[in-house]
């Protein structure tokens, strides 16, 4: 296994209070080369696992692995890509994706070699001299994703890239971000909002409970490559999904407005292109 979560619980102390248990006995096992989708609410913990695995949190109890090795702190094997894209608004795009390799060492003509590939892999080698202020917010994700990829990392941690993007650019991102998973094989951890976004892009899908986080149920995505969204076996996912969902947004909205919720089957959740659960 390349990433192990065993026994994992995380608690946050609270002035005057007892601490707030945010995660509670997660057992993951993520193979090399998988792509893993966590879905849930806000507040299930989904944020909290990639840090975990990033090595900028630690974990109150419990074994976190990469390869066997206890995890740390952050390593240039675990390069998270954030819903912002980060750029450095003062360098160009071809010098945002170089800054890295040079920090590592490498030669300024390898790096910049590097760097044109990754932007090759997301069609944006006609920008390599533009500013981020002179791209949409699409392109700059793609730059973020560039960035990450020619790091060269073993694990590739994805904390909603595509959640503030239009559904247009957010479909095409998905193709992308795809056909350079199959060309190199990065095992990918992603989280989401979007039900329809995980049933695209996932070998597997983690579906978490909240209050405290926990893994809830976990769902093996089999239909084939390139994904149909009418194909009956992702529609039939789907409705699962958005079931689930359903009964943790009820349970955390009845906890929010006690005898107050008068929950009607069906209200809440809809559409699963939507991010559901993203504001509760």
């Amino acid at each position: 296994m390349q990433v192990v979560l065993q026994n994992v619980n995380k608690r946050f102390q609270r002035d005057g209070s007892q601490p707030l248990t945010v995660l509670q006995d997660i057992n993951l096992n993520i193979e090399r080369g998988e792509f893993i989708s966590l879905l849930g609410p806000s507040g299930c913990g989904k944020s909290t696992i990639l840090n975990i695995v990033a090595g900028l949190e630690t974990a109150s109890d419990g074994i976190v692995t990469v390869n066997g090795q206890p995890i740390k702190g952050p390593g240039t094997d675990r390069i998270v890509v954030f819903q912002e894209s980060g750029l450095f608004p003062w360098m160009n795009v071809l010098d945002n994706v170089t800054y890295g390799l040079l920090l590592k060492g490498m030669s300024k003509k390898e790096a910049h070699e590097k760097a044109m590939e990754g932007l090759r892999m997301v069609h944006l080698t006609r920008f390599a001299k533009s500013f981020p202020h002179e791209l949409s917010g699409g392109m700059k994700q793609r730059v973020a994703i560039a960035r990450a990829f020619v790091m060269d990392p073993e694990i590739l941690l994805m904390d909603e890239p595509f959640a503030a993007l239009d559904e247009q650019t957010r479909m095409v991102l998905h193709e992308e971000l795809q056909t350079i998973w199959q060309k190199t094989g990065k095992t990918i951890i992603f989280i989401t909002h979007n039900i329809r976004e995980a049933v695209m892009l996932s070998t597997r899908i983690i579906l978490m409970g909240t209050r405290p986080g926990i893994i809830k149920k976990e769902f093996t995505v089999e239909a084939a490559r390139p994904r149909d969204l009418s194909d009956s076996v992702l529609r039939h996912l789907e409705a699962r999904l958005l079931q689930g969902l359903e009964q943790e947004m009820e349970k955390v909205l009845k906890e929010e407005m006690g005898d107050d919720y008068s929950y009607k089957k069906g209200a809440v959740l809809s559409d699963p292109m939507h991010n559901l659960g993203s504001d509760i």
